[in-house]
């Protein structure tokens, strides 16, 4: 009894504390933006820090579009060592990767910038997503474009970055330029995992006139088939095998079940457990993978999904205490929640939250007018989430609530579409 009260008190205790929040602006010249996150969720910009590398900016490399939200179709551009000592940041325009040191105040200071490896080809590069491995201090760097989807880093004491000469990938002999969106290395770092979310980039099977990206094209000019991922062929989750220096071995692709298996994220208490989020499939499943590499995927709870398919459920945010599932909506500009209840989920509330608008310039997969939301982060005491809208130029602060849905508290402006990724303390 005595224990359970300490352990009551303490998450009292952290209740409203303040701590920091970080973004990179994917700028032509990318940097990465510090934020004070005050005891009532607030955000107050202490400093912009350039990265050394470049971003796309405005352009979006996926769709060939001059200017839309979510350059890279990926999740985790920006990440924090467990010990707090290393921010890591890509520069997808350049293929690179910087390192940051966080102070005792949360300040960052640039301490390397190293290519990925995978060359520049066209106006933009690719490099979107990262994970670390703290005993190998190993750093995974997923590309969304191939065929060299993941490159690998060295990590030094002092955070200086060495790259590797290891590459692998997520095609097929037959899907030889899919789209991977993120990678994760699982809590007993045995394991790597990829989401993907396109079997043929739309920057080749190209717009409708309303600007929509087009997602049934023929295959060798007989019938149409789905460009999504994992929708009907059941390889769109890559699974690597992690040796004891970080190396790689030989991967394979399951069955994810669900089209577009686009976001990945371990629970805390349960470490051999994961929500998905699918983009194309439209909503979140539960899956747990054995110290074999065996992956076992539960039953997709989806949203609705009367405003019109795919919604586009690209990124979540799980709460601490393994009891909520925060997913966003890129299609529909909005959030639903699930509960988590044993080894199943429920939807809580949706929407959680009212639509954001944008400046009706971007399209999502179903024709819808999108602000374009993207990465999502939830505060350590389950406070507050933060949500990227980069259409809207607006990184949007809300409350949590009890019943799952959200209240909009403020909102501070970020540059115009090109912002990605979220990381923080």
């Amino acid at each position: 009894m005595a224990k359970e009260m300490t352990m009551m008190a303490d998450m009292a205790m952290s209740k409203g504390r303040s701590g920091h929040l970080y973004i990179q602006t994917n700028e032509i010249e990318n940097a990465v933006i510090h934020y004070r996150r005050g005891v009532n969720g607030t955000l107050t910009e202490l400093e912009r820090v350039r990265t050394g590398g470049a971003g796309s900016g405005e352009f979006k490399p996926i769709s060939g579009q001059e200017s839309a939200p979510n350059a890279f179709e990926g999740a985790s551009s920006i990440i924090i060592t467990p010990d707090r000592r290393f921010l890591f940041t890509t520069n997808g325009g350049d293929n690179s990767v910087s390192s940051f040191s966080i102070g005792q105040d949360g300040e960052l200071k640039l301490l390397d910038i190293k290519p990925t490896g995978n060359p520049v080809e066209g106006r933009s590069g690719t490099a979107k997503s990262v994970s670390y491995r703290p005993s190998s201090r190993t750093l995974y760097v997923l590309h969304s474009f191939g065929p060299d989807h993941l490159r690998l880093m060295s990590v030094g004491a002092d955070g200086k970055l060495a790259p590797r000469p290891e590459r692998h990938t997520v095609n097929t002999h037959d899907k030889t330029n899919r789209v991977a969106t993120m990678v994760v290395t699982s809590p007993n770092e045995k394991f790597l995992l990829v989401g993907t979310t396109f079997d043929e980039p739309i920057v080749t099977t190209g717009l409708y006139p309303d600007g929509s990206p087009i997602l049934w094209v023929q295959r060798n000019g007989g019938a149409y088939h789905s460009i999504a991922s994992n929708a009907p062929d059941p390889d769109g989750l890559a699974i690597f095998p992690i040796g004891e220096d970080g190396a790689l071995g030989t991967g394979r692709l399951v069955d994810a079940k669900g089209g577009s298996p686009f976001y990945i994220a371990f629970l805390r208490s349960r470490p051999n457990t994961f929500i998905i989020g699918y983009a194309v499939g439209d909503g979140v499943s539960m899956g747990t993978i054995g110290d074999d590499g065996r992956v076992e995927i539960g039953p997709l709870v989806k949203i609705d999904t009367s405003a019109g398919v795919p919604t586009e459920l690209c990124w979540a945010s799980v709460s601490s205490d393994d009891r909520m599932v925060y997913a966003t909506n890129f299609g529909y500009s909005n959030i639903s929640s699930y509960h988590i209840n044993g080894n199943g989920l429920e939807i809580a509330s949706d929407p959680a939250c009212p639509k954001v608008s944008g400046d009706g310039t971007a399209r999502a997969l179903n024709g819808t007018v999108t602000s374009g939301p993207a990465d999502n982060w939830l505060s350590p005491d389950d406070a507050y989430l933060y949500q990227i809208y980069g259409n809207a130029a607006k990184l949007v602060c809300y409350a949590t609530q009890t019943d799952g849905s959200l209240r909009e508290i403020g909102s501070v402006k970020i540059p115009y579409n090109s912002p990605q990724g979220l990381a923080g303390f």
